[in-house]
Order: C-alpha cells, then structure tokens, then sequence
C-alpha cells in the first residue's frame, strides 16, 4: 500500500496481515491495524496527507499531482473530513447562525447552521429553505440541546447594498461614481487615505449620494445601545432625519426594521451581543467552495467540505 513520498520518490509499504481462528464463534479474524486507511491500497497518514491539500486546492488537481484516480482522491478526502468530525465532537450551541445556500439550478436551496460562539458550521440540510426544512436540524440537535439555545441570527436583509444611484446618473457625472461600491458600503474608519480621497471627490459631485452615506454610518451606532429603550429613541430620530430626503431606499429599509424590532430589542442586551459578521462571511467562504469545484454532485461531499471548512487541520 502507498504511503507518504519521499522527496520525488512514490513509497509503498509491504507487509503480511495476521489472520487468527476465534475459538469462541469459530470465525476467522483479520487483525486491526490503526494506521490503515479506510481505503485497504493507502496508509492513514497518507490519506490525512490528501485531505489536507484538498482544502487548498481541486479534486482534480490533487489527483494529477499524486498520480491517482479522481475518485481515489475523493475517498481519501472524505475520510480526513469524517476524521475531523469525529475529534469535534457533537456540538450542543447556544448561540446559532441561520443562513441558506444554493446548491443547484432552479433555486435548489439547503439550510446551513452555524455555532457562532465556537466559529464553525455544524448542520447542513433540509430540502429547501422552509420551516419544515429547518425543523430537521432542531430534530437532529435533539430537545435537551435545543433547549440550551438561547440566541440565533438570521440574515434577513441587505437593504444597504441596494446601491441605485449610478443608475440614475448619466454622462461624465458617473465617473465620479464608477468604482466606487467598495468605499460606499466599507464603515468610514476601514478606509485607506485614497479611499477616503476619492469619497471626497464624490460627495462634492454628488449631495445626495453623500445625504445617504452620512444616513448608513449613523445608523451603526443602533448596534452599541444595550437598552432597548435608548435604541428605540436613536431609531425614531434616525427615521425623522429620513424626511424630506427623497430616499425611498431608506425608507424601505425603516420600515422593515420597524417590522424585525422584537429581534433588534433582542440584540441590545447585553448577554446577546454575538458576531453578526459570521453568518455572512460563511456564505461567502461556501461560495468559493462551490467555485473552486464548479459545483457538487455528491451532496454528501459537500455536506463535509461546509461542515469542516472552519476546522483545524489533521
């Protein structure tokens, strides 16, 4: 069986496997050998050592490179990540990010949970991305854990990135837009010097554009109230700076937050204060997943890479 290469050079290891009569059943047993593979032709060492340059890089690629088949590689992948579950453990969250991902054409959805206290992704399913959907995760958690549960984050809108005013210019006006969308949504104090710059320029060219701005760095400041009532007044005077201002985005995105207040109340205590960042960013670490690999036939596959992608490696 194969093992780790040395240098340039491939390595198969040769060996004899005990066989031993059970006089207790009358059975023949083969001995156990903890450093083989799941696959009888590799060490485990080996197939760890797959599984790590899986994580960087194409089935396809890996296979070229070690000189396999394409599905040889696959296995051995599934067994790292399965590996890497195992040491784990099960998880019992308190604090759960709720977030769906399209897997297929036709809007073919599947839930993602995640444990934001710990980081990490812990169940992908469900059919599509209904209730009964969901229900299946708090079946498989179980209702002890479940119980423990006592926050969870869900991806709701993205109001801010609805950016429509380049749209609405025309001519040499949209030079001074142009390029613009990552210093339009990234917060004022991220920004390099020439980020800042350009913005500058911007605004003189363009009020409203700049009226709007000022609007959504403001409207961070909701995030460190840890009194529901003081949020309330920071958000009624919000909305009142919103008069007369011919911003209908705005005003949409007010009125949907009015709608979600009950999980925004909810948010300003303090016990409640978990990264709302990580949701997202974990969709858009999957994406990149799914692009690497031009998309997934074995679901199964897929299920390992999301639930492992956030794990230490072996």
């Amino acid at each position: 069986m194969r093992d780790l290469s040395c240098g340039d050079r491939r390595v198969y290891l040769e060996f004899s496997i005990r066989r031993v009569w059970c006089r207790r059943c009358g059975g023949v047993k083969r001995e156990g050998l903890e450093w083989l593979a799941d696959n009888p032709l590799y060490t485990k060492r080996f197939a760890f050592y797959v599984g790590r340059r899986c994580r960087e890089s194409t089935v396809r690629a890996i296979a070229e490179e070690l000189h396999l088949d394409w599905e040889t590689v696959k296995g051995l992948d599934k067994q790292y990540m399965r590996e890497q579950l195992r040491r784990a453990g099960c998880p019992a969250p308190r604090v759960i990010g709720i977030d769906e991902i399209a897997v297929g054409r036709r809007h073919t959805y599947r839930i993602v949970v995640s444990d934001l206290e710990r980081g990490r992704p812990i169940w992908f399913g469900g059919k599509d991305r209904s209730e009964a959907s969901l229900d299946e995760f708090f079946a498989w958690l179980g209702p002890e854990k479940c119980r423990k549960i006592r926050v969870a984050v869900m991806d709701m809108w993205r109001a801010f990135r609805k950016v429509r005013e380049y749209a609405r210019l025309s001519g040499k006006d949209r030079r001074f837009i142009k390029g613009q969308r990552y210093n339009l949504l990234s917060r004022e104090e991220n920004l390099t010097t020439a980020g800042k710059q350009a913005l500058k320029l911007l605004f003189r060219a363009n009020k409203r554009l700049h009226t709007a701005y000022l609007l959504k760095e403001s409207f961070d400041q909701l995030w460190d109230y840890n009194r529901p009532g003081w949020a309330r007044r920071f958000f009624a005077n919000w909305k009142d700076a919103l008069k007369w201002q011919r911003l209908e985005p705005f005003r949409k995105f007010a009125r949907m937050v009015e709608a979600h207040w009950d999980g925004i109340e909810a948010y300003c205590h303090e016990e409640n204060k978990v990264p709302l960042g990580f949701v997202e960013g974990l969709n858009n670490k999957l994406r990149v997943i799914q692009r690497r690999a031009h998309g997934y036939r074995d679901e199964e596959y897929f299920r390992l890479k999301i639930l492992t992608c956030m794990l230490p490696k072996l």
